[in-house]
């Protein structure tokens, strides 16, 4: 399945939440990478049928998805960044009703629930309430009611958000696992959690896009602009405020600082090799120690 986006823009009075975006998107993760209000839930509300665009065309293998309809929806599994989980269902109710929302039979459907329960290691809980779930187990709900149909697209707001570092590893893994032979966009501000799983990553800034590209590619176009320097304790202010700086340490030497900058900002300074995160603050970062 190819998605393409041909100059999509969706625009309230004056001010544009997406603006002439164009990507072609294919089976594989794509990390949809910006700061909150980059219009990255704009971008999925539209894809999803939520909004109309103001102009532009999405276009799944070559039809727009204004004539799709309904078979378009069945192909699209979706993780809200705020999903509406039913609070006093059973695990069991509720996915039970997400298989009937969705048009699955109920008996094949929960016989597939129950494996992709077993798949995000959730056994053994379709008793419980939904709302007795931990904060860590109810997106790995989220994740199984987003398969359940086997769609062709699966959509993830911001799914991360709120859980801590091992919830969030065990997280990316399950989207890499639920990624073969599926298109995955994965909509966020978290670099780490594009950084290891995404096959391309598409920066969206202020509702324009403003670089696709491989994780790699992205960094190598950083190559020599991200440096380290260490300096007394207290220069780092006054130095480098026209900066930005992704990193501070201090130890006995003094303070060292990672720094992104298109010049050399200090004779001691040495080039380091970029990573993603550099390539976040680079585009959306702000100066300043």
């Amino acid at each position: 399945m190819v998605i393409e986006f041909i100059g999509v823009s969706k625009q309230y009075g004056k001010k544009f939440a997406l603006q002439d975006f164009s990507a072609t998107l294919r089976p594989g993760v794509y990390g949809l990478l910006g700061a909150n209000g980059a219009g990255k839930t704009t971008l999925i509300n539209l894809l999803v049928g939520v909004l109309a665009a103001n102009s532009g065309n999405i276009l799944v293998d070559g039809v727009d998805i204004k004539n799709l309809g309904q078979e378009f929806l069945s192909k699209i599994g979706y993780l809200p960044q705020y999903p509406a989980f039913y609070r006093e269902f059973t695990v069991k109710e509720f996915l039970r009703y997400m298989c009937a929302l969705k048009g699955i039979p109920d008996k094949t459907g929960w016989l597939s629930a129950q494996v992709l329960l077993q798949e995000v290691n959730l056994p053994d809980i379709e008793r419980k309430k939904v709302g007795a779930l931990s904060g860590g187990m109810r997106p790995r709900l989220g994740i199984v009611q987003a398969v359940l149909g086997d769609p062709d697209i699966l959509i993830l707001d911001e799914p991360t958000a709120g859980l801590d570092p091992q919830e969030r590893i065990r997280f990316r893994n399950l989207i890499t696992r639920f990624s073969k032979n599926r298109t995955v966009l994965l909509a966020t501000h978290i670099v780490s959690d594009v950084e290891f799983i995404a096959n391309e990553v598409l920066l969206l800034k202020e509702g324009s896009l403003i670089r696709q590209g491989t994780p790699s590619t992205l960094e190598d176009e950083l190559s020599g602009s991200v440096w380290s320097v260490t300096v007394p304790e207290g220069l780092e202010q006054e130095q480098f405020i026209w900066c930005k700086v992704s990193n501070m340490r201090r130890d006995e030497e003094g303070v060292t600082l990672r720094l992104i900058s298109d010049r050399k900002p200090h004779p001691d300074a040495q080039l380091v090799h970029p990573g993603l995160e550099d390539v976040f603050l680079y585009f959306f970062g702000e100066a300043g120690v």
